[in-house]
């Protein structure tokens, strides 16, 4: 971990919520969390063009500027040449040194060790583990607007199904972007939908594009697990080009493996190990980018960029005993031993960019059209469809089960100036601008054999009821102003309304401060309404996950079966944010910012309303399911459906606080220390119901929405270089605070009830993640290190609450990985 800025805003709003962050850190008791900014180090970065306040917009190469608090930044402000350290809103910087110096080969895993505020999944199963999904502050991915260079992304296709607070999200899937491509990262953690639009209540995180016109960057990463498994190899190369003197071409991309893991707890019905559900997917991951931007003349600048990606991912399904398939001898020849049906996933991801931008009489302007699309198509692998054997006497067992499409046209038009009045002594900078958005969302049907009878077994194909595709137009347009009340008084005003054809309209509004007291003593405040519209596949997806002796699905809020059961149509979710804090250099070099945030978040969309047993076996059939032979009578959690609704109202409330020193030996080098602290808490305000007056929500999913994230996550440590900057040595420490699950019994007198389950605590784990780097030559450098050096697991389950005995730890919830320890060798080149 070298360098990251975490200069957080301010909040004018005062003694509620610095109370309600001190009643956060009681209950926690123990430790608290948020990234700690790792430390600021010399380190350099390109700054886009478009960054720079000079009378030409757009300078011929890209500009190399000062990491830390010195860089400029376009995340959260619309003005040019702004400072992090000066930002009006909270913004971190994650440089490409830094995301390379945690020693995963992918972005997600690498911004998990660097921001306290940022999750992932302990683990996954099903499709959902073939996205890498992020959540900013303990809410769901889709409340994380991603950015490239400013410009929206394009969402996945692959919605995450299965239990968990990330159920019914289909977030942006960063690591289908080049991390060789990456100069930077800004994290905003402030809502901005007044500023962006949809899905930026939690924050923002801005993917800024390599720009460098010279060089070349080769990076080999080699990893395993302390289990001697999950085998991991990494290769990244990009490289720049000059045009001319008036332009650049950065080209880079990256090949990704990794292998399986296996954490499965003893099967129990064979007392063995064969069943090997739970672990990390094993996937192979190939992806391209090009950046390239060219002066057509001094005021005008012509700029495109492409990325692709390709992703093979293979999940295993719960093992079939081979007593299954004894009235099936065609299958029972082919397995003899039983079988694992495998979930595989082979995803092609592309996104394209242009536009123009440049100066007139005064004006930025940038107009662009960015096209993107997901693909994934699911295939069902080592399975069987015994009803179609007993019909046909076929016997196939890999299908075409399902397909989905994601497609997203963004059309944009901004502008902004900087004005100077008579009557007003200070410079107003104005920025407006408005967009066009075509988004589409398409179900494809599986082969004929994946669906019929009793289709695939593992994971059913889709049938043609379910299919189709689906499409909205969003048309928006903002204004944002700035300007100083006093010399050191800034002030922004931002509003925007959008217009969704499916949901209707939307209007946000967002009001950021900042008062400087003296250079070593600042305060920042925002206060702001956000959004965050249904997506298609939350209102259009349905699905359904069979095992051996239980199956779930989801339909659609709009199909007969949710309608004939109380469903109703989708809102947007909104939300209104308060955050604050103080920025202060108490003593020289030594820099801290505390901040504390609440979100209150209105209608927010998760499955609800479920029914069991009969009554869905009754509403699976209406949508056009085919279910295993005598599903009919299966009683309970056995059988379950539920549909997406807007669920609950919740209130979320935190505190960051980071720290930051360097410290000078002389001829024994000098390090560079770092402390960062994020306090989190989701409490239920209401509970909605469905049209039929019942609960949609169960404790289970009160616990996915309240406490699955951790309650706190502390990172502290330091790294030091050598007077020559020969050698580095890195040690961290990450403290995962504590989540709270509501598990399902499986045996004794509670067995599969869907009204009591046992309350669980995954109890705070502490990891150490340690390098040490020898510079061989200025070009060449090798480092090797470790994450989680000692191995620390979540919290084990109990097995009266693992189906089969299988999930030996609890994967619907964002802690502590189950991997284990990971230990790995980094060697780079740069000419």
């Amino acid at each position: 971990m070298l360098t990251q800025l975490s200069l957080r805003h301010v909040t004018l709003l005062g003694t509620s919520l610095l109370g309600s962050a001190f009643v956060l850190m009681m209950d926690e008791g123990r430790a608290a969390t948020t990234q700690s900014v790792p430390v600021q180090h010399k380190q350099t970065h390109a700054t886009p063009p478009s960054r720079k306040a000079t009378s030409r917009p757009v300078p011929k190469p890209p500009v190399e500027v000062a990491g830390g608090s010195e860089a400029v930044v376009v995340t959260g402000t619309r003005e040019f040449g702004k400072k992090a350290r000066d930002s009006i809103a909270p913004v971190d910087i994650v440089t490409n040194r830094q995301l390379t110096g945690t020693g995963q080969p992918t972005l997600r895993d690498s911004l998990a060790l660097l921001l306290p505020s940022l999750t992932v999944p302990t683990g996954g199963f099903d499709a959902g583990a073939l996205t890498d999904t992020i959540s900013l502050r303990g809410l769901n991915p889709n409340e994380t607007l991603v950015l490239v260079d400013g410009k929206r992304r394009h969402t996945t296709a692959n919605i995450y199904a299965d239990g968990g607070p990330a159920q019914g999200s289909t977030p942006v899937d960063i690591d289908m972007i080049p991390m060789s491509m990456i100069d930077h990262i800004e994290v905003l953690r402030d809502g901005a939908s007044a500023q962006y639009g949809s899905d930026a209540i939690a924050g923002v995180v801005n993917i800024i594009l390599k720009k460098q016109n010279h060089g070349l960057t080769m990076r080999s990463n080699t990893g395993i697990t302390s289990e001697g498994d999950g085998f991991q190899q990494g290769v990244f190369i990009d490289g720049g080009l000059n045009l001319n003197n008036r332009g650049f071409v950065h080209i880079g991309g990256d090949f990704v493996h990794q292998d399986h893991t296996v954490r499965s707890g003893a099967d129990n019905r064979t007392n063995t190990y064969v069943n090997q559900l739970l672990g990390q997917p094993e996937q192979t991951r190939e992806s391209v980018a090009i950046n390239a931007g060219y002066n057509i003349t001094d005021n005008v600048q012509a700029y495109a960029s492409a990325t692709y990606a390709h992703r093979h991912a293979e999940s295993y399904q719960n093992y079939r005993l081979p007593s299954t398939l004894a009235s099936y001898p065609g299958y029972a020849s082919i397995y003899p031993y039983g079988y694992t049906p495998i979930e595989a996933l082979n995803e092609d991801d592309y996104e394209l960019t242009a536009g123009f931008r440049g100066t007139l009489a005064g004006w930025h302007w940038d107009v662009s059209s960015v096209f993107g699309r997901d693909y994934d198509a699911f295939d069902t692998e080592s399975s069987t469809n015994v009803g179609l054997y007993t019909a046909t006497g076929q016997t196939p067992t890999s299908f075409a089960a399902q397909s989905y499409n994601d497609t997203q046209w963004t059309n944009s038009v901004d502008l902004s100036r900087k004005f100077r009045t008579s009557f007003w002594p200070y410079a107003i900078n104005v920025a407006g601008g408005a967009s066009y958005r075509y988004e589409a969302y398409a179900i494809g049907t599986g082969s004929p054999a994946s669906y019929t009878y009793s289709s695939s077994d593992g994971f059913p194909g889709t049938n043609p009821a379910n299919a189709g595709k689906w499409s909205r137009d969003v048309a928006a347009g903002y204004l944002d102003i700035s300007t100083n009340l006093m010399k050191h008084w800034q002030i922004d005003l931002a509003g925007r309304v959008e217009h969704y054809t499916d949901v209707g309209n939307t209007k946000t509004g967002k009001i950021s401060t900042r008062y400087d007291f003296s250079p070593r003593f600042a305060i920042r405040g925002t206060f702001s309404n956000g959004f965050h519209a249904p997506t298609l596949a939350q209102e259009h997806y349905s699905a359904l996950s069979v095992s051996p002796t239980a199956a779930s699905g989801i339909i659609a809020a709009n199909s007969a079966g949710a309608l004939a059961n109380g469903a109703s149509t989708l809102k947007p979710e909104s939300s209104t944010s308060a955050e604050g804090g103080i920025i202060v250099e108490p003593i020289k070099k030594l820099h801290v910012t505390v901040d504390v945030y609440q979100i209150d978040l209105r209608d927010r969309i998760m499955p609800g309303g479920t029914i069991y047993g009969s009554q869905a076996y009754s509403a699976l059939q209406a949508d056009g399911f085919n279910l295993p032979a005598g599903s009919e009578n299966w009683t309970g959690s056995q059988l379950a459906t539920h549909w997406f609704a807007n669920v609950a109202n919740t209130r979320t409330q935190g505190l960051d606080l980071t720290a930051t020193y360097p410290t000078d030996f002389g001829r024994y080098g000098h390090a560079d220390w770092d402390v960062a602290i994020n306090l989190n808490r989701t409490r239920l305000r209401h509970q909605a119901t469905s049209t039929t007056g019942a609960a949609l929500l169960n404790a289970q999913y009160i616990a996915y929405l309240t406490t699955a994230y951790p309650r706190s996550k502390i990172i502290f440590g330091g790294t030091w270089h050598s007077a020559r900057n020969k050698w580095a040595v890195s040690v961290h420490e990450i403290r995962y605070g504590e989540t709270t699950s509501q598990l399902t019994y499986y045996t004794g007198p509670y067995t599969y009830s869907t009204s009591h389950f046992l309350e669980f605590q995954n109890v705070p784990k502490w990891t150490t993640n340690a390098s040490v780097t020898y510079n061989i030559t200025p070009k060449w450098s090798a480092t090797i290190g470790g994450n989680n050096i000692f191995a620390k697991f979540p919290s084990v389950v109990p097995e009266g609450n693992r189906y089969l005995g299988v999930p030996k730890y609890y994967m619907s919830t964002s802690q502590l990985g189950m991997s284990g320890g990971y230990y790995y060798l980094d060697v780079s080149a740069r000419f």
